[in-house]
Order: C-alpha cells, then structure tokens, then sequence
C-alpha cells in the first residue's frame, strides 16, 4: 500500500522533497498529490515547473535538487510514484476504499490546516486528509508558518484531537548540522518518525552532551 503525500502552498518545498526521497529510499511507493499553490511556491523556491503532463521529468529535477539548490545533488528514481491531478475528486485516494497506510502533509501551510480541520475537502489533497481521518488511518502534518494565530492554533488543536500528528517545520540543531540540507533533513526525519517509517536522515540524541561539537 502507498503512502500519500500532499505538498501545499506554503514555504518549504525542499521539506517535501527529502521526505518523498527517504520514502522511495526506504522502498515505500507513494501516491503524490501537488497543490496549485504548491506549484507557485516550487517555481519560486526552485524555478521548477510542476506539470500534470511531465510531472516525472519535473518531479525528477525537483528531488535531484538540494536544499540550497544546487542541481543533480542526488539521484532521483521516481519509479515508485503515482502522481494525482489535485483538481481529481475522482482520484484513487479521495475514497475511504483506496488502501493506504496514510497521508504526510507536507509543508502544510495554515490555508491546506483550515481545509482539513474543517472538512472543507475543496481539492483533492484537503479530500485525501479528511478520508485519512475518518478510515482512522496515519496523518502527519507538518505546519510550515510563523508566527502562528489563534485561528490556526485551535485548527491545529482539531487535527490533534481526531488523531493527527501536527508536526511544526522547526529544525533542531543538537544532530550537529553543518548545511542547510541537515536542517531540512532533521525536519523529513522527525515526519517520517510520525510516520514510522525508517529512515537515517539525522543523527539521533544519545544521551551524550557535547555529542553535536565539531571534532577539531
């Protein structure tokens, strides 16, 4: 069974793009979904343009790309991808009887958060959430905005309470990071660790103080 990821408007594309790596890497297929927001931020991000009629060149060029934008940094096989027209109501994942194992949100921006929280289901990522809530299945959001305001903290709060995982886009720093790529790393790790979906994306606390400090 795929796992579905949407990809919304908000900032972070690159967070996107790790978490869809570490899931093909870790032999997941997955079900993609990209919102028309979404393609906005990834053009601006990266100069990439999402097409529905090209979208495994695009896809490729986008997970190809670092988090500081340089091109060809990885290899990208998207092999393990299906990828859905955000306009398809009639798409596998907007129905309860399209096997998954869930859905990771990601980023998600305080619009797509509104949409799932309040079952709006206006495209079909926001569709695919609220059928991820109510088959009780995993869904992991990953909220990329600041400063937050209490409209989207009681969404926030919604998500939590029908069993969402609300995961902030907040890199920390005691993995030892030294590039950009690091951070956005941290971040798809602590989303697939919601997920349980293994990966080695970042170094894991140990218990040593100090553990992070360079070595010379």
């Amino acid at each position: 069974m795929p796992w579905i990821v949407g990809v919304s408007g908000a900032s972070g594309t690159p967070y996107a793009a790790a978490v869809l790596r570490a899931l093909l890497a870790a032999g997941e297929s997955v079900d993609l979904v990209v919102s028309r927001a979404s393609r906005l931020t990834l053009l601006d991000e990266t100069g990439i343009s999402f097409r529905d009629a090209h979208w495994q060149q695009d896809l490729r060029e986008w997970l190809a790309r670092g988090a500081d934008g340089k091109p060809d940094t990885f290899d990208a096989d998207v092999g393990g991808v299906r990828h859905w027209s955000a306009g398809d109501l009639a798409a596998g994942p907007s129905s309860g009887s399209y096997p998954t194992k869930g859905m990771l949100i990601v980023p998600a921006s305080t619009a797509c958060v509104a949409g799932v929280a309040l079952g709006l289901s206006k495209d079909l990522l926001q569709r695919a959430a609220s059928v991820t809530l109510k088959e009780r299945r995993r869904l992991v959001v990953a909220v990329r905005e600041t400063p937050l305001d209490g409209r989207t903290l009681r969404h926030l709060v919604t998500l939590d309470d029908a069993g969402a995982s609300v995961v902030p886009a907040s890199p920390a720093f005691y993995a030892g990071a030294t590039h950009i790529q690091d951070l956005v790393d941290f971040v798809a790790g602590r989303v697939l660790d919601a997920a349980g979906v293994g990966h080695d994306l970042y170094r894991r606390w140990r218990g040593d103080l100090g553990g992070a400090r360079p070595t010379t």
